[in-house]
């Protein structure tokens, strides 16, 4: 959205969003915790409130966007084919921004031993379950690392009446912002434990408890639970270019999450906006 009103703003007049999910916000949409919005608004907001304010922006400019459309191929000749739900279209175009943003690191990617029972979630999909859907994944939580997702759902799986038991954390040190750590853990007593390793995640039908180790000490602990919550880093969306051999450049540009993670969707903002603007 924001490469999107930057380019009408310099003066760009033929410009198509496109957007898989039913509305425009990205992950922002699920996001409806405060902290957004303080340097680019000058207030603080929610997600969905800035998501919102910025869908006004891009409907006042008559930026053409169309939901719930899927991008499956795109062309080194700068062809984009999406399905909808009324068929197939091919559109061309002199520059592509891939806003694609990021995806969540996974327990398989860590290789965490044990059975595939259910309970196991990334911190983004609670997150989704619990804000867009009104689902609880579970009652006795253990988040495995110390990311942002994962501390902001370790507060709000809390604030729904679940037992968040631990944030396990295999670094020295935190990967989240500190201030997250103050609001999500300090403020509700959830602890924090560093150099800890997950080693074993045990259960048949329902995870049960986790297995985990101090790797300062080496002593080895089980913690019982019902549901484990990995938040262990994000990985930025450029499959659509690496499947078709497309490297950035020559029209193709990457922009926000979808180039490198970034702290703050503020950032986000101004450096898209910048780029629309280079385009136009």
């Amino acid at each position: 959205m924001a490469a999107a009103v930057g380019a009408a703003e310099g003066g760009l007049k033929k410009i198509l969003i496109l957007e898989r999910l039913p509305r425009l916000g990205g992950i922002l949409n699920q996001c409806i915790h405060l902290g957004f919005g303080l340097t680019y608004f000058k207030e603080e907001m929610t997600g969905t409130e800035y998501a919102a304010r910025y869908k006004k922006m891009v409907y006042e400019r008559d930026i053409e966007a169309r939901t719930s459309c899927f991008v499956h191929t795109i062309t080194p000749q700068k062809e984009i084919t999406f399905v909808c739900a009324d068929g197939e279209y091919t559109v061309s175009a002199k520059h592509i921004v891939m806003a694609t943003g990021c995806r969540e690191r996974t327990r398989e990617m860590l290789t965490v031993p044990g059975t595939r029972p259910a309970g196991i979630f990334t911190a983004g999909l609670a997150q989704e379950m619990v804000n867009i859907y009104g689902v609880m994944p579970g009652k006795e939580v253990v988040v495995i690392g110390s990311g942002d997702i994962g501390l902001i759902m370790a507060r709000r799986m809390t604030l729904e009446g679940a037992t968040v038991h631990a944030v396990l954390e295999i670094l020295d040190h935190l990967s989240g912002l500190i201030r997250n750590k103050v609001q999500c853990l300090d403020d509700f007593g959830i602890p924090l434990y560093l150099q800890h390793e997950p080693l074993e995640i045990i259960g048949r039908d329902r995870v049960e408890a986790i297995r985990y180790r101090n790797n300062q000490t080496g002593e080895h602990k089980i913690l019982p639970c019902d549901t484990v919550l990995f938040s262990v880093g994000l990985i930025p969306e450029q499959d659509l270019l690496i499947d078709a051999g497309i490297e950035p450049g020559n029209g193709i540009h990457l922009v926000g999450n979808a180039d490198y993670i970034h702290d703050y969707v503020d950032a986000v903002t101004r450096e898209a906006e910048k780029l629309g603007r280079l385009l136009a």
